[in-house]
């Protein structure tokens, strides 16, 4: 590098000396809110063109698989870049994010319920709170009231409806699924796979790999911000920001300094830029005085608003931020089943299952097709018994889990599911135990007969068996009467 002169040098001197001064008054007071880059005139509305309201059917839209697992996917990569775009340099902020499902997070202004307050935060505010490590202003929002435009969905909380209208959205669903374009209200609203992050923006940069924004000047609606021509919006120069992914899943944030009509890059310059780093879907932004880029809680970009109290620049209250953090999980209460630790959800109990905690799991034989898994185990159908629910009811008993004991006649058996009692030809069935006992015990107990003592046994059945005159080590056979008892049945027991 050539020494510089010593003009040159008083020159450098003096310009850092103004810099420093110049950051010490940044978010000194509060911004002026005079840095307007707005899409849609105020006075006037756009043709309709595309913009009625979509409720069911599928829209445009490309849908992206998570990236694979890998280790250090937690920290997220941030670049800071000078460049050059038609002759002019830019400085501005490009951050890769590989795991976006546990890293990645639509907050509301100023935290949970920003967005049905109305409230407007600072970017900072925001991020600080909520832990970010990297964090840059969101969706668009009004200027006058504060309100959320667009579709918000924050950590799996719907906080904001576009009601179907059409302008380009960037969101993550539940199994990690990217998702950029435009949606109708159905496929916001799906409860299969549901999305878990979700913001709109105006403007779909790039879809699939080619610029996209000739076909989304002509589709998306006016409802979203207002002030300003929409083909100017496009084509000034001015601070921007963006947000998509490349081709390996990961999620990008784009951020570039500026100010409307004086510095920055208008949304040609951001798609050309991106594409060049392996991008293949994304969207813009709100910029103007709204860009803002804060790294670890510390404001790290030069904001195009003046401050309301003095010469300097102050960064603008706005609305939604996304935020780049720790790994978190999803839901983070992993559905009040489980524990979350560093980003993974570790499930509570002995039958929840997933990466939510949110699937129930008995076994591999799930019940066996006879019962319901629950939190506490299988609840076997009527007429199954056992930890999976692959017994079947022993004679003489019934029901769910064949809790319930027969009530026919003569103590005869019963259908095991309904615990109705049987009729057949053969109208015969054992004779009543002396003693209720439960199916499947043996018990054992004496009897005097004749003056002489005889072991008497119980079979399975329940019913008392005699030892045989003959032979007083062998049980007679059971005493029949007037029931059923099905041939098979003996067998089974043992006759």
């Amino acid at each position: 590098m050539a020494t510089p002169t010593g003009r040159g040098l008083l020159f450098l001197v003096a310009l850092l000396g103004f810099l420093g001064a110049a950051s010490g008054g940044l978010g000194a007071g509060a911004s002026r809110d005079d840095d307007l880059l707005l899409p849609y005139p105020r006075a006037r509305a756009r043709l309709a063109r595309d913009c009625t309201r979509v409720r069911s059917g599928s829209r445009e839209h490309e849908s992206w698989p998570p990236p694979a697992a890998s280790p250090g996917a937690g920290s997220p990569s941030v670049r800071a870049f000078v460049s050059h775009f038609g002759g002019r340099p830019v400085a501005g902020h490009l951050t890769r994010v590989a795991a976006p499902l546990r890293t990645f997070s639509v907050l509301e202004p100023g935290g949970s319920g920003g967005c049905s307050e109305r409230r407007r935060a600072t970017v900072e505010e925001t991020a600080r709170s909520a832990g970010c490590r990297v964090a840059q202003n969101g969706g668009f929002f009004r200027m006058n009231t504060g309100e959320c435009l667009g579709n918000v969905v924050s950590d799996g909380r719907r906080v904001s409806s576009s009601g179907g209208l059409q302008n380009a959205q960037f969101g993550i669903r539940r199994d990690g699924t990217l998702v950029t374009g435009y949606l109708s209200e159905e496929e916001v609203l799906d409860t299969e796979n549901p999305f878990v992050q979700l913001l709109s923006g105006v403007v779909w940069l790039i879809r699939n790999g080619s610029i996209y924004i000739n076909e989304s000047q002509a589709t998306e609606c006016d409802e979203t911000q207002e002030t300003g021509s929409f083909s100017k919006f496009i084509n000034v120069m001015s601070a921007r920001t963006a947000v998509g992914h490349d081709r390996k899943g990961q999620l990008v944030l784009f951020h570039a300094d500026g100010q409307t009509e004086q510095r920055g890059v208008n949304l040609w310059e951001v798609a050309e830029f991106l594409l060049k780093l392996d991008v293949v879907n994304a969207i813009n932004l709100d910029g103007g005085g709204s860009a803002t880029f804060v790294l670890n809680g510390t404001l790290a970009s030069y904001p195009s608003d003046h401050c309301q109290d003095n010469m300097w620049r102050c960064p603008r209250h706005v609305s939604t931020v996304v935020c780049v953090h720790a790994p978190s999980c999803q839901p983070p209460d992993c559905s009040g089943h489980g524990t979350c630790v560093e980003g993974r959800c570790v499930c509570t109990g002995h039958f929840w299952r997933g990466s939510a905690c949110s699937e129930l799991d008995c076994g591999p034989s799930n019940c066996s097709g006879h019962g319901l898994c629950t939190e506490t185990g299988c609840h076997c159908d009527a007429g199954w018994m056992g930890s999976n629910c692959s017994e079947a009811c022993p004679l003489g008993w019934h029901g769910p889990g064949c809790q319930r004991p027969c009530q026919c006649e003569h103590q005869c058996p019963c259908d095991p599911q309904t615990g109705n009692c049987s009729v057949s030809r053969v109208k015969q069935c054992l004779r009543p135990p002396e003693a209720t006992q439960k199916a499947g015990e043996l018990s054992f107990f004496t009897r005097r007969s004749t003056g002489n003592s005889w072991p008497r046994r119980r079979s399975r059945l329940g019913t008392p068996m005699t030892p045989s005159r003959t032979d007083p080590e062998l049980p007679r056979w059971p005493v029949l009467k007037d029931c059923v008892v099905h041939p098979d049945q003996l067998l089974q027991e043992g006759f």
